[in-house]
């Protein structure tokens, strides 16, 4: 069932979102060649420790996953897409690294993830986070009142074919509120007018996740959750958590 919310709980999911948004941006500034992987979950640990706020990501165990999730942030590198659990792992230079994380907070849920490089960037990686970066611009733009969720899909899925990435077929964004996972899913692919309609007051986690070698599949790492990329080739992966407003789409995970 699609929960619609009141512009108090808008601002309350705000909150949230601000937590999140400190939360990445304290694991990007940890990120450094040598790093591990587990410090960045540090990292956000704490942010959200002093916010009070709670992970929704922390034990979470969906019905595909062999065991529960063991961190507050996942951390997707090179060829992982999404779903990377922070390991001992000692980043590298050159590295591409996505964090995705989230915070629950007074019963309310924000969940944002970003793509950066660490060291050296390879121009090509910085290519392939500008795609995804323009692709959530895009599905954000669409995302506006008399507009439904195929518009959004169009929007991301039209930036992924100019750029000639792939997208993992099954994974798309969600909404989101008083639980990290809501309905309706959001899907990375559609066409424009078709799907559930745009409302005030709907809230979406949108997310694009776009893999360089252009293909759309997939494999599953051996831990049971990281998402890989089949041809080995990079992926990038940003989102942010939005609110359909009369006024026009509101981000909600923005510093």
């Amino acid at each position: 069932m699609v929960e619609i919310k009141t512009d108090a709980a808008l601002d309350a999911m705000r909150e949230a979102g601000r937590v999140v948004a400190r939360a990445l941006a304290a694991a990007r500034e940890a990120a450094r060649v040598g790093v591990s992987l587990r410090e960045l979950d540090e990292a956000a640990r704490t942010v959200l420790a002093k916010a009070g706020a709670r992970s929704p990501f922390l034990g979470y165990r969906p019905s595909f996953a062999p065991t529960p999730f063991p961190a507050v942030i996942c951390t997707s590198v090179n060829d992982a897409v999404v779903h990377g659990i922070p390991t001992d792992y000692r980043l590298r230079d050159g590295d591409l690294v996505s964090v995705d994380c989230g915070a629950e907070l007074d019963g309310w849920t924000g969940d944002a993830a970003i793509s950066f490089t660490v060291g050296t960037p390879r121009p090509a990686d910085l290519d392939l986070i500008d795609a995804t970066q323009r692709a959530l611009d895009a599905g954000i733009a669409a995302a506006t009142v008399g507009h439904r969720l195929g518009d959004i899909a169009h929007a991301i899925d039209t930036v992924a074919r100019a750029a000639r990435c792939g997208m993992p077929a099954d994974f798309g964004g969600h909404g989101i509120g008083r639980r990290m996972h809501e309905d309706p899913h959001v899907p990375n692919r559609g066409r424009p007018g078709r799907g559930f309609p745009l409302r005030h007051g709907l809230t979406l986690a949108i997310e694009p996740m776009f893999m360089a070698g252009g293909r759309d599949a997939y494999r599953t790492g051996t831990d049971g959750w990281t998402l890989l990329t089949v041809d080995g080739s990079r992926a990038a992966h940003i989102e942010h958590t939005i609110a359909i407003t009369e006024e026009g789409p509101r981000v909600l995970t923005l510093p």
